[in-house]
């Protein structure tokens, strides 16, 4: 029994790729036929996804480019990793509609809230690209956005670490894993799971709640809709 009916899930855009190819589309099929079963659980899903398999914005060789210029890049590069993944999910037979926060007509559908509310309502998968459509605001921050639109149950950050800890553990032995933590608390102990935006709109809104969890196993996912306590519960 689904936990959860309508969810908004983040998924990062290094999950696309593996390698030095942008691209691993055995892993793009996996990943679509876990949204498959996560379907079966949840009919109502929407779907942010990053760009760092395409673009990490002003990092290394790009720092000095000009802040929109390099924001608008990540933008596009929502924009294409929606439409692959969108394209995997239509070939296993999910019905998936990309809807976009910068108008681009002839690739998808521009965000429009009422009508993307619609889409979830029957049961079709709903990729939110171009993040907010604004620079300076991160996919994080699109994320919240979207759910408070979409009114979903619960946001779903899929991550490379299996929940918020203490401090970041690749660096610090004696971090420890937070089971549960409200945004408050989050945003007083700059908690880095997601930006201070995206958590002060997820406060400031009450979103029921964020779920932070590992995607080592991509079958995560459905066990985080079927009820499973893995990783950390985040909430007013």
């Amino acid at each position: 029994m689904a936990v959860y009916k309508r969810v908004m899930l983040k998924l990062s855009g290094e999950a696309l790729k593996s390698g030095t190819d942008l691209f691993d589309f055995a892993k793009i099929s996996e990943m679509a036929g876990i949204i498959r079963d996560m379907h079966e659980v949840t009919p109502e899903i929407g779907i942010v996804i990053g760009a760092g398999n395409i673009w990490r914005g002003r990092q290394g060789p790009s720092a000095h480019m000009d802040a929109v210029t390099a924001d608008q890049m990540g933008m596009l590069g929502t924009v294409i990793n929606c439409l692959c993944v969108a394209d995997a999910l239509r070939q296993i037979g999910l019905d998936a509609v990309v809807m976009s926060a910068v108008d681009m007509n002839r690739f998808c559908e521009p965000f429009n809230a009422m009508t993307a509310r619609s889409y979830l309502a029957q049961g079709r998968v709903v990729l939110f690209a171009a993040g907010s459509g604004n620079p300076f605001f991160s996919t994080d921050t699109a994320v919240a956005l979207r759910a408070i639109e979409m009114e979903v149950d619960a946001i779903l950050m899929a991550k490379n670490i299996d929940g918020v800890y203490t401090a970041d553990p690749n660096k610090d032995p004696n971090a420890t894993l937070i089971r549960d933590i409200t945004y408050q608390d989050a945003l007083r102990q700059n908690l880095k799971v997601m930006d201070a935006a995206a958590f002060q709109l997820c406060l400031d809104n009450s979103v029921p709640v964020v779920r932070v969890f590992g995607l080592d196993d991509p079958k995560n996912l459905v066990k985080v809709l079927q009820g499973d306590p893995m990783g950390t519960v985040v909430h007013p």
